[in-house]
């Protein structure tokens, strides 16, 4: 559904323009699962089935934290004296270890 690439493209075009002068309300946009909210109002349109969402609830409860290591050489960079990109790939490098870790060792799902 297109609907669903303006509404993330909105969030990201707020998120930016709001990040430049204040960068805690950016943050906090950032927090708000609106693109989740989309996905699981879409899914449950196209599917009418509760089973469906549950499931993709319970694996984006599991995968949202294992995500957020991809925050902290961005959050320290300046301390360790990193540049944006250098912070920005050790972040999508960590949060892709631990993501991969859990689709590694985590349980098998289930159809």
């Amino acid at each position: 559904m297109w609907w669903r690439a303006i509404v993330a493209g909105l969030v990201v075009a707020g998120v930016s323009q709001l990040a430049d002068r204040y960068p805690r309300l950016g943050a906090l946009l950032l927090t708000l699962p609106i693109v989740s909210i989309v996905a699981f109002i879409a899914v449950w349109h196209k599917e009418q089935e509760l089973t469906t969402v549950s499931k993709l609830a319970r694996e984006t409860l599991v995968l949202v934290p294992l995500g957020l290591p991809f925050f902290i050489p961005i959050a320290f960079s300046e301390r360790l004296g990193i540049g944006f990109w250098t912070s920005f790939i050790a972040g999508v490098a960590l949060a892709s270890a631990t993501i991969g870790l859990w689709f590694w060792l985590g349980p098998q799902p289930t159809k």
